[in-house]
């Protein structure tokens, strides 16, 4: 008998053909893409047919009307007397949507007196002015109270002190994509708020100042909360008692370098800091 392996021959009993195996990757794949198909077809009718689920699914454009309106509810909340400011609006770019698409967030602002150690009860009373589905409600924060409500549509409102006699109310939407990106709503016409602000600026010498910038949001009943403003630039620093005459020698709150005053329906915030003067003059909601 030789002891010669024998070459070239396969036993029948031998390892499995591999085209099976590679029939089943065929499938495999065929499947997965199906399946990447139909996940995409179901996406894209979800985003066109139901409400939005979650903030990226609004984008900035989108978004803007509801931040508006928020400012408008606030304002009214605040009440004529207690409203101060209405902040110009602040895209702020550079967030990211997802990890491959980038965003930007708008935010605006809304300023309340709230004289020291009043800050949660004006924050409280805002909260319960605020329309029922905001679910607004003030608890403690690191720097004191906080307010804290939904404006709907995934846009988030806080407020909390600023130990300057006033509290800041946020309307944020968080990172978004752009859409076609946030507008304005159209200037209207200047009204008493631009008088008030001539006159507190002729007081503090300023009469020729650039025009001022106007910032408006929709009142809930109708018409609009409206703030004019004028920044002044390096060394133009004032005092408060060239406006204490239009205050009636009462101001509504004397915390320097702030100072605010009520102008028939205005009120003339006044922010005197050593390095510049600021000035906003507002016209609120109705209550």
């Amino acid at each position: 008998m030789s002891g010669a392996v024998q070459t070239g021959w396969a036993s029948s009993a031998g390892p499995a053909a591999p085209a099976p195996a590679r029939s089943w990757r065929r499938w495999l794949l065929a499947a997965t893409v199906a399946w990447a198909v139909l996940l995409a077809l179901l996406t894209w009718m979800s985003v066109r047919e139901d409400p939005p689920t979650v903030r990226e699914q609004r984008s900035l454009d989108q978004a803007g009307p509801v931040v508006d309106r928020a400012v408008g509810e606030l304002s009214r909340a605040a009440g004529v007397g207690g409203l101060l400011e209405l902040s110009p609006p602040r895209i702020v770019s550079g967030c990211r949507v997802t990890p491959f698409a980038d965003g930007a967030r708008l935010r605006r602002e809304v300023g309340v007196l709230a004289p020291t150690g009043s800050e949660q009860a004006v924050l409280a009373g805002i909260a319960d002015r605020l329309p029922a589905g905001w679910r607004a409600g003030v608890g403690p924060g690191l720097d004191g109270p906080e307010l804290h409500a939904d404006a709907g549509e995934f846009v988030a409102v806080k407020g909390r002190p600023t130990v300057d006699g006033r509290v800041l109310l946020l309307v944020d939407t968080g990172c978004r994509p752009v859409g076609s990106g946030y507008r304005s709503a159209q200037t209207p016409a200047a009204g008493p708020e631009a008088a008030a602000l001539t006159a507190a600026l002729t007081a503090l010498g300023r009469p020729g100042d650039a025009a001022p910038e106007l910032v408006t949001a929709p009142c809930p009943g109708g018409g609009l909360a409206r703030t004019a403003r004028s920044a002044g630039g390096p060394g133009q620093a004032a005092s408060k008692d060239a406006l204490a005459p239009l205050a009636g020698n009462a101001p509504l709150l004397d915390q320097p370098p702030v100072y605010a005053y009520r102008a028939g329906p205005v009120t003339v915030l006044a922010d005197l800091a050593p390095d510049a003067t600021r000035l906003a003059a507002t016209v609120g909601c109705p209550s």
